[in-house]
């Protein structure tokens, strides 16, 4: 059936998030594009390619075609540039140029991107109309919610912005949130061995403890301080971030997460591989997706691909079936007799 297997482009794409969760639906992957250099060496090793570089310096001419477009791009302003070249120039000079410059040169079928919850606020709500209007402008019909990682299966805090568009008029509906009980919790993330070096000094731990709204807060937990100073504990984590402070989230206010406690977060499986050190997988890990988040759009995504697939099919056939029988039609005259019955 068409849509059990599908091919897609990977932009912007970090150490592979994205592309886990398309996969997992039953997509190929057929190029992708990551500027970072450390990134790409821990998307290599996961995925034994290398993605191609800059973006900005690739021809769309030269990709391989494609059923969807992917990318968590940049959030970038354009109001500068829209006021002074108008609509056809507004968006040039940014990441998100490239996206729809792809678009309107290989026009796949479908698209999804990913940014962060701001992006609708950014530039006072322009950012986002431009980008909206400029993907409807290409043709397509589009989609757009905030989703929390929370709802999905991991235990982090995480909201992101989801666009979602379709060159066909497709019925789309973002994923349903999943129950309690089939969301994993910080015990089921949480390494039970964890070396020395990752434990903070007495002095720091005594003073996010001195700190903690609630100090009896059941274990295990994840604190995170605010830029005001005060500690609260969650049983899940915050938001990864790959600019925040050595301290920015602790667990139980004694050690920082592993490298593979970062990955699980994002709901990375234990079979990914780790090549950089401690400092470049936070960055990396904070600057990724929640897999199961992608993973879920994934799967609505191709189930109303799917769907508008075999409605459209059928309206083919009781079309085809309408003209067969068109061209067998009836006389009206009721004394009308075929020759070959008369004697």
């Amino acid at each position: 059936m068409r849509w059990d297997a599908f091919s897609f482009i990977d932009l912007f794409a970090g150490i592979g998030g994205i592309r886990l969760g398309f996969e997992a639906v039953g997509g190929c992957c057929v190029f992708s594009s990551e500027f970072d250099e450390d990134a790409c060496r821990t998307y290599e090793a996961n995925f034994h390619e290398h993605p191609a570089g800059d973006i900005t310096k690739i021809e769309a001419g030269s990709i391989p075609d494609f059923d969807i477009l992917l990318g968590g791009f940049p959030c970038q302003a354009f109001s500068i540039i829209g006021k002074k070249e108008g609509f056809a120039n507004e968006t040039c000079g940014t990441l998100f140029f490239d996206i729809e410059r792809i678009l309107r040169e290989k026009r796949p079928e479908a698209f999804m991107l990913e940014n962060v919850r701001n992006l609708t606020a950014h530039d006072g709500g322009n950012t986002f109309r431009v980008i909206i209007t400029h993907l409807e402008a290409l043709g397509y019909h589009v989609h757009h919610k905030v989703l929390n990682a929370l709802d999905y299966g991991v235990p982090q805090k995480r909201e992101r912005i989801i666009i979602v568009g379709f060159r066909d008029d497709v019925r789309f509906e973002f994923p349903r949130p999943l129950p309690p009980s089939e969301r994993k919790t910080l015990s089921d993330i949480l390494e039970t061995h964890v070396d020395e070096r990752y434990y903070v000094r007495d002095e720091i731990r005594l003073s996010r403890l001195s700190r903690l709204k609630d100090r009896n807060y059941p274990r295990p937990y994840i604190s995170h301080e605010n830029m005001a100073g005060s500690v609260t504990p969650h049983p899940y984590s915050s938001a990864l971030r790959a600019g925040a402070s050595a301290n920015y989230i602790l667990i139980n206010d004694e050690r920082r997460p592993t490298e593979r406690e970062m990955l699980r977060i994002q709901g990375f499986p234990d079979t990914y591989k780790i090549v950089a050190p401690y400092g470049k997988i936070k960055k990396q890990t904070g600057n990724s997706v929640a897999v199961p988040v992608i993973k879920a759009v994934a799967r609505e995504m191709i189930r109303a691909l799917k769907d508008f697939s075999q409605s459209h099919a059928e309206k083919n056939a009781l079309y085809g079936r309408a003209t067969e029988i068109k061209r067998f039609k009836t006389f009206d005259d009721a004394h009308f007799v075929p020759a070959e019955c008369v004697s």
